[in-house]
């Protein structure tokens, strides 16, 4: 550990301190560090996105069926509405599909209507119905099983990475700091602050705001001595066919959700894949997200009865996140302001879309004055959306390290030497793309290892699997 995290020497009284450096955490860092407060980012893993976010669809969500006048649909809303205001001025991607929830059976078909109704309430008044031919058309390699669907053009797909990593990436370049490798093992408020022990020492800051995700009922506990939801750790897994499949489909592909969950979708990815997921299973582990063959299976069957080509597609990779769902369906986000004390908890899976409209609710919530930047600096995220242009076509990359992925020298020493360098092989990987492609690193892997040497506490090994 340095004695510099970036843009702050450590040490000192923060204005506030954010728990877990999950997209919710990094979000809010941005929108505190850029309305002038003074903050810590405190996350307990070795990276950013360590846990819960680290694993999704990457889907921005209109909040076309999110449950009408509710928090979740105002912040997925507001979350939406930013991110396509900045995402020129960060370098974020959006690869532009829309979506299709799909009938494939009568009783599907005939929810439709209420879908749409539901979505024209909710402010999604481009939300509409379509044939079955119009479906085939739009979509000609579905099944002919099809009965019709309901088209959601702003449901688009964003790389679920990057996004996060640009949010605290603008909080450094604007002073604000993180701490990583640091877990918050409790606190204590008095005289109007916060002392909170970690396992890298003392931090004291005014205010506490607790985005920590599968374990925000835990830091809860640990710092009010109580706390009012419970963590139910629900697994999704995936399924990533090869780039080969991305020509199937071009629109995301909703199934008609049920109350306990959205299905399973199958949709494209950023990065020129298509993935079908998530499962919907509940677990004890908030650590250990598994993945099981019959599972996996399950999931490409499903695809491929959806869209008939998919039978026999190779598939790239498979995997399998964790999300924080509690006891209850909505998000649950509290202020003790007496406390100086904010949780914003429960965030399930449309969190990467409602991210930044949490942070604007919890500025609220916050309601302090500070001086703005009058000038924020503005840095720029990685491209490595497969839509857009990438590293390998601009001239002096040093040279391709991962093949599969395009993945280029100078794209890992940036990610390794830049003001969040990567502290671990998962952390390279999603700033970079290296190892995530066909061959899952056995071809980069030495070489990884290599430019990596020095760099990681659990060194890169060569041969070896890594999450």
């Amino acid at each position: 550990m340095t004695a510099q995290q970036g843009g702050m020497t450590l040490g000192g009284m923060f204005d506030v301190a954010i728990v877990g450096g999950g997209v919710v955490g990094c979000a809010v860092t941005r929108r505190f560090v850029l309305e002038g407060a003074k903050v810590v980012l405190l996350e307990k893993g070795a990276d950013i996105l360590s846990g819960a976010s680290k694993g999704n669809s990457a889907i921005l969500h209109t909040g076309f069926d999110a449950p009408p006048d509710s928090l979740e649909l105002a912040c997925m809303q507001a979350g939406y509405a930013e991110y396509m205001e900045i995402r020129e001025r960060l370098r974020l991607p959006v690869l532009e599909t829309g979506a299709i929830v799909a009938a494939w059976t009568e009783e599907e078909l005939a929810k439709l209507p209420g879908i749409v109704a539901q979505a024209h309430g909710n402010g999604a008044a481009d939300v509409r119905l379509l044939t079955r031919a119009e479906v085939l058309a739009r979509e000609p390699e579905l099944s002919g099983r099809v009965l019709g669907g309901a088209l959601v053009p702003r449901e688009h797909v964003i790389d679920p990475w990057s996004a996060p990593l640009a949010y605290v990436l603008q909080a450094l370049a604007n002073g604000g700091e993180v701490r990583r490798h640091t877990e918050v093992l409790g606190g204590r408020f008095a005289d109007g602050a916060w002392r909170l022990e970690t396992s890298g020492g003392p931090v004291e800051a005014a205010y506490v705001i607790n985005c920590a995700g599968l374990y925000g009922d835990v830091v809860d506990e640990r710092l009010t001595g109580a706390t009012a939801f419970s963590i139910k750790p629900r697994k999704g897994q995936f399924v990533v066919f090869d780039k080969a499949a991305a020509k199937l489909l071009r629109t995301i592909l909703l199934p008609v959700p049920t109350e306990r969950t959205k299905g399973i979708v199958v949709t494209p990815t950023a990065f020129g894949n298509l993935l079908v997921g998530p499962t919907a299973e509940e677990q004890e582990s908030r650590e250990r997200a598994a993945v099981d063959e019959p599972t996996l299976r399950m999931l490409a069957d499903k695809a491929a009865e959806l869209v008939p080509a998919l039978a026999g597609m190779p598939v790239t990779a498979v995997y399998a996140g964790i999300r924080p769902a509690t006891e209850r369906k909505e998000y649950r986000v509290r202020v003790e302001a007496e406390r100086h004390y904010i949780v914003l908890g429960g965030i399930r899976s449309t969190g990467l879309t409602a991210a930044l409209g949490l942070a604007q609710q919890a500025w609220r919530l916050y309601a302090r004055p500070h001086a703005a930047p009058a000038a924020p600096l503005w840095p720029q995220a990685p491209r490595l959306a497969e839509h857009g242009p990438r590293d390998w076509q601009s001239p002096g990359y040093g040279e391709i390290v991962c093949h599969c992925e395009m993945v280029t020298k100078r794209e890992i020493e940036a990610a390794l030497d830049g003001p969040l360098p990567a502290q671990d092989y998962g952390g390279l990987k999603r700033r970079t793309r290296a190892g995530m492609g066909r061959c899952q690193g056995f071809y980069c892997n030495a070489r990884l290892a290599e430019i990596t040497l020095g760099r990681f506490a659990d060194p890169l090994a060569v041969g070896a699997e890594h999450a």
